[in-house]
């Protein structure tokens, strides 16, 4: 699975297996439950009474029936792995505020990514990291704000035949190649042995896997199609990227003609006149799309101050945000001449359009970068 999160440019916080377990194992046998005559399963060290920290910890959302924690090898490791990524965010590691003279584990917040059948399991291993390590993550404000959160996700089946199984690998495979043949039969030649093409390929396959999967809600069933990907549609990471890659191409071609002459330099932004946008396919992209942007970043996730054990998250509302975008920015494009002649008494009403549009491509240059992905110059 590490290897699927690297393939999608995921950055993924991972421990080296030279971590040690040998001082949460201390910690285990001096704070075993039970008696020493008790029988217990293959594997396992012992067993760890949890209902004290369910009892404090029930009003933020813990499933109130956990009672002991059968402590494994394995488990452990799973903890050591969670000890050491924070405290290599501490040290500025990964992302984000980490490494300043004020930052520790308490600004940290973990979020255990998890399926719904591994949601049990998962609380009792937060718990249990609570249980044994004074400082795991852990804020408490009457409760409700936790430093440790939980992102549950539906399963992951297979549109079509029952039963079909495929693995994380091949999927990232079958979606790479299925954007090879796309681009083949677009372009022509087989483009997939062009070094140029390499890394754009491996961005397309991402972003249309990317978009496949987030297009819906974390919690819901995810129906993945095995035989073809969709270019245009709810779910269409591809017709996204084109469509950033036009504004690019729409933008070096002002750039180019600027350089030739054929266009003056861009004018202070107070000096355009937007009244000259009559296009009602302008207007659309301004108060659909430009205007609504920051409330819906405030929508998508919280994780400041979001109260209880659950964080919502709403990828789907970016990405059909992104697609929505994208077909009404791919309607105007098609339909007017950006770029017009190189005529004096055109300039104001291609510079108002051309602000507006740099406008539309940091919309989407934010919108991407949120899942992960870098915008095309080129497709």
């Amino acid at each position: 699975m590490s290897t699927f999160l690297q393939k999608l440019r995921v950055e993924w916080p991972t421990a080296s297996k030279s971590t040690s377990t040998e001082t949460l194992r201390t910690c285990v046998l001096a704070n075993l439950n039970g008696s020493k005559e008790e029988t217990l399963p293959p594997g396992v060290l012992g067993r760890l009474c949890l209902k004290e920290l369910v009892e404090q910890r029930r009003a933020a959302g813990y499933d109130p029936s956990i009672d002991h924690c059968l402590v494994t090898e394995d488990l452990l490791s799973v903890l050591s792995e969670l000890q050491e990524a924070v405290r290599h965010w501490s040290e500025g590691g990964l992302p984000g505020p980490a490494g300043g003279p004020d930052v520790g584990v308490d600004d940290c917040v973990v979020i255990h990514v998890v399926s719904c059948e591994e949601a049990f399991q998962q609380q009792k291993l937060d718990l249990l990291w609570q249980r044994l390590d004074d400082r795991a993550p852990h804020k408490q404000v009457g409760y409700q704000s936790l430093s440790q959160k939980h992102l549950v996700c539906g399963p992951v089946k297979i549109a079509g035949v029952p039963g079909t199984q495929m693995a994380a690998p091949e999927y990232y495979r079958l979606r790479h190649a299925q954007v090879c043949e796309t681009s083949a039969l677009k372009h022509g030649g087989d483009l997939a042995q062009d070094p140029a093409w390499t890394e754009t390929f491996d961005i397309l396959s991402v972003a249309t896997i990317k978009f496949e999967m987030l297009s819906t809600a974390p919690q819901s069933q995810l129906l993945l199609a095995h035989s073809t990907i969709s270019t245009k549609g709810t779910k269409s990471g591809t017709f996204v990227m084109y469509n950033c890659a036009r504004l690019a191409t729409l933008f070096e071609g002002y750039k180019h003609g600027m350089e030739q002459g054929l266009y003056p330099a861009f004018p202070l932004v107070s000096s355009l006149d937007f009244s000259l946008l009559h296009d009602e396919g302008e207007w659309l992209l301004l108060f659909n799309s430009v205007l609504p942007f920051l409330d819906l970043l405030s929508q998508t996730v919280s994780l400041a101050g979001t109260p209880g054990l659950h964080i919502p998250v709403r990828t789907e509302m970016v990405c059909k945000f992104l697609v929505q975008l994208s077909m009404d920015f791919s309607s105007y494009y098609n339909r007017v001449h950006i770029l017009g002649e190189p005529r004096p008494h055109l300039f104001g009403q291609m510079f108002a359009r051309l602000q507006l549009l740099r406008a539309v491509r940091e919309v989407f240059h934010t919108g991407l970068a949120m899942l992960g992905l870098p915008p095309l110059s080129h497709i």
